[in-house]
């Protein structure tokens, strides 16, 4: 179990650890890493991996991303978890940040000869483009929905039942993080700051999930 008086300093240090971060990259500090980790990428990985990865980019999409939002709401709302209600609109506020990355901080993304996607398919939200790619949005996003999953499994299904899905989340986050770069979509950097900041919020707004009555005893003794 993770405890709650933990998980709290944590998200507050995740999303320090973001702002210093996004510090070091408008200083340009990882243009060589960026560079060469994308390279490397797609130089090990076999063109087979295209399509799958490109399936993971329409999954990380605005539109994909905010459905699975919505439904996670609605069972919010049917559980009556009030204080959960609240706090896991911060969703929005991670995709604010993300947005003003992406106008303010000078870091452009990849060359298009990088490009790997093979889906000729793309929601509305892929015209609204930005001149710079720090954070990416599919990472934030992704990160976000992932670490409250995560923890709403910890604190309301039985360790033998969430521990699978919980390893198949880290998996698909793991999964989403390799593909932003092999497809030549965002640098390294952008998926780290991603992953920075959509973890912040998820941990913060999963803390106010209630956790069954047993839990509750442990934790407070």
């Amino acid at each position: 179990m993770f405890s709650k008086k933990v998980l709290l300093p944590i998200s507050i240090l995740i999303l320090l650890l973001f702002i210093f971060f996004s510090y070091l990259v408008a200083k340009e500090s990882f243009t060589q890493v960026d560079f060469d980790t994308t390279v490397k990428l797609q130089d090990r990985i076999s063109n087979r991996w295209d399509l799958p990865f490109s399936v993971l980019s329409v999954i990380g999409s605005v539109e994909i991303t905010g459905l699975i939002w919505l439904v996670i709401l609605v069972v919010i709302l049917i559980k009556r978890y009030w204080l959960t209600v609240f706090t896991l609109p911060s969703f929005f506020v991670a995709l604010a940040i993300e947005v003003y990355g992406k106008v303010f901080v000078h870091h452009p993304g990849p060359p298009y000869l990088f490009y790997r996607g093979v889906i000729d398919f793309n929601f509305p939200s892929h015209f609204v483009q930005t001149d710079y790619s720090y954070p990416s949005g599919h990472m934030t996003r992704t990160a976000f929905l992932v670490s409250f999953l995560f923890l709403f499994l910890q604190y309301k299904f039985p360790k033998w039942f969430s521990v699978w899905i919980q390893l198949g989340l880290m998996g698909f986050l793991g999964l989403m993080v390799v593909s932003r770069v092999y497809l030549g979509e965002h640098w390294l950097s952008d998926v780290i700051g991603g992953l920075l900041l959509g973890s912040s919020f998820g941990i913060l707004s999963g803390l106010t999930i209630p956790l069954k009555r047993k839990e509750q005893v442990s934790q407070t003794e």
